[in-house]
């Protein structure tokens, strides 16, 4: 079937309007607009670009045009001048001339001639006059907040738990590309043939410095090479590796992974297995086991059970204390991964977060009955905020006192990260997504 053909800019505007729209999430959106529109090599590394790009400095593009704008606009006009601009400033291989004629183009086809030339006007007064400055901002956390697109409550939030210098280094690094990281399945290949094998495909490959079986990607999207087709690797963040090691995993141990999919960490919870005991993996989803199925048969992964179920009601289908390791990688707010779904800081609040806070207490609360007398259980979440993780889980020590905190397991490279029996990782430690994860122990009877 030949698909509906729409240039990048005309594609890169309609995914951003369903986006802004529909609250979509802009990772899903991508997919599908690649698919749609059969972009292929430079033309979908532009439509990530531009889309990713416009989506992460919104703010800081609204605050660029507002000198220029003298009455309302429509939300469709307001987008198309958000990723004209995007590309103006950050874009520096698209000469500015291309980028204006290509804008008044799309304003023809979708409005009316009083909008392309509006359109025109804007982007030629800015390209000639250039733009305010933020040091026009006079208070500093707008300041903050415009220069880095990130919500005011958020950054006051941060600034309150964290102090500015952490806050601004968080804030910027959201903003950067994220690196895709690889975990090499151990069981199959070493780390250097794996490494070998992804450069003769042509990717660019550096083993990661954080994480022992881990590999970075600095060319190439690693899930279309031969290497992840024959199960040697999964994509995964190295800040979500840290999490199979927190679990302190010995042979011939019965796991339970309470929120599995896509089934990152329980596969690699499979593979500190070696081929022994069993993982049994929950998800709420039958289509999100679906893909934890998928992943486990793509990495010749035998031992992993995945079951359709919420955690909350698990007490009711497995057997009390029977098992010797249990994971809650917690739902949560996500801001730890602001980079890869740039979107989430403008649909996010503090409403959500307390709605968040109390699911992941209630799963606690269940997995404390599933686990074993000296089990371990973990608790990780990919957000950054205090009340999601430190909070939540010095809320189950005091309301558990048949628990107690138990040292946290990380690889080498990250245990000056550690506090304890627990961490923040901050997307500007080294590169990683956010992530918290503390470790506990079920006390004996004595």
């Amino acid at each position: 079937m030949n698909k509906v053909r729409k240039n990048v800019r005309e594609a890169a505007l309609e995914l951003l309007e369903t986006v802004e729209k529909n609250q979509s999430y802009s990772n899903l959106m991508l997919n599908s607009y690649i698919e749609k529109y059969g972009f292929a090599g430079p033309d979908a590394g532009l439509l990530t670009e531009i889309a990713y790009g416009t989506l992460q400095r919104k703010q800081t593009l609204d605050f660029f045009l507002a000198p220029f704008l003298r009455k309302k606009i429509e939300t469709w006009v307001r987008i198309l001048l958000r990723l004209s601009l995007y590309q103006m400033v950050y874009l520096d291989k698209i000469p500015d001339r291309a980028i204006i004629f290509e804008a008044v183009e799309i304003a023809k086809k979708r409005g009316h001639q009083g909008i392309s030339g509006m359109v025109n006007g804007v982007l030629r007064a800015i390209q000639r006059k250039g733009l305010p400055s933020f040091k026009e901002i006079e208070d500093p956390i707008e300041r903050l907040s415009v220069a880095t697109s990130h919500p005011r409550w958020l950054v006051e939030r941060w600034l309150e738990e964290y102090g500015y210098k952490t806050t601004k280094e968080m804030c910027e690094a959201n903003l950067a590309p994220p690196v895709q990281t690889a975990r090499v399945n151990v069981n199959k290949a070493s780390v250097e043939e794996v490494v070998d094998r992804l450069g003769r495909e042509g990717f660019k490959i550096e083993p990661s410095p954080v994480i022992p079986e881990a590999v970075r990607s600095l060319k190439g999207n690693l899930a279309r090479s031969v290497c992840f087709k024959e199960g040697l690797i999964t994509i995964q963040d190295e800040s979500s590796m840290a999490v199979a090691y927190a679990l302190d995993i010995q042979k011939g141990q019965h796991i339970l992974d309470c929120c599995a999919a896509p089934g990152g960490k329980t596969t690699h919870i499979a593979e500190k297995l070696g081929g022994t005991g069993k993982v049994t993996a929950l998800d709420l989803h039958p289509h999100k086991i679906k893909l934890i199925r998928e992943n486990a048969e793509r990495l010749g992964l035998s031992q992993i059970e995945a079951v359709v179920m919420d955690s909350r009601e698990a007490g009711q289908h497995f057997e009390k204390e029977s098992f010797d390791r249990i994971l809650v990688d917690a739902p949560c707010s996500g801001l730890g991964v602001v980079r890869r779904k740039p979107d989430i800081k403008y649909v996010k609040n503090i409403k959500d977060m307390k709605t968040l806070q109390h699911v992941q207490l209630s799963i606690l609360e269940e997995m404390a009955g599933l686990l074993k007398p000296d089990g371990i259980m973990v608790f990780s979440t990919c957000t950054v905020d205090r009340a999601e993780n430190e909070e939540n889980i010095e809320t189950f020590l005091k309301q558990h006192p048949g628990f107690e905190p138990y040292p946290l397991h990380v690889p080498e490279a990250m245990e000056n990260y550690v506090d304890g029996y627990r961490t923040q990782i901050f997307p500007q430690d080294f590169g990683g997504d956010g992530f918290f994860i503390a470790s506990v122990r079920k006390k004996e009877m004595e």
